[in-house]
């Protein structure tokens, strides 16, 4: 390995393993600050885009399974971590699904959304019993989660306009 190649490599370690230690970070905030269970998540998926602009889909994915496994082990709040484990992957995967028809690809990414969401409160009511929130949504109606749902999708589908835009930025800077 020339002096350039480990350079650049070693260049590469420290930015991921800053991003990911920022992101830990961000995620244990989400853990003290209430309300910001998904806030928290999101503010850490912006973490990946510079990985994903810089070093491409494989290294942005490592980063995200990293970030991943020391959120679970480290924060105190497991929604928050779940939310980030089901969902954290996604700004590494949205420039792939930009290939798609308008229509489409608004589908797709609100079909994500909504599947990942819900195979995520499956495994913490089903399979983890989380006490607080089994009576938490005991109290809800059918209508009310459907609900919660749809704003879900909405603030998705703003949240991926957020990231276009910071990605294109970073992009700018980049060059």
């Amino acid at each position: 390995m020339t002096h350039d190649q480990f350079q650049r490599k070693s260049r590469q370690t420290a930015l991921c393993g800053l991003l990911a230690a920022l992101s830990v970070v961000i995620l244990s905030l989400g853990s003290i600050i209430p309300l910001a269970t998904f806030a928290c998540p999101m503010l850490a998926m912006v973490c990946l885009l510079p990985v994903a602009g810089s070093y491409g889909l494989g290294t942005s994915l490592l980063v995200y399974a990293a970030v991943s496994v020391l959120a679970v082990l480290l924060c105190a709040d497991k929604e928050l971590a779940c939310f980030y484990l089901f969902l954290g992957w996604y700004p590494t995967l949205r420039p792939r699904l930009g290939r798609l028809p308008r229509v489409l690809r608004i589908a797709v990414k609100c079909g994500l959304f909504t599947a990942a969401m819900a195979a995520m409160y499956a495994l913490l009511l089903f399979l983890f019993r989380m006490e607080a929130l089994v009576e938490e949504f005991a109290e809800y109606s059918v209508w009310m989660i459907a609900g919660l749902f749809i704003l879900g999708n909405v603030t998705f589908l703003l949240f991926d306009r957020v990231l276009g835009v910071l990605d294109s930025v970073f992009r700018r800077k980049l060059r």
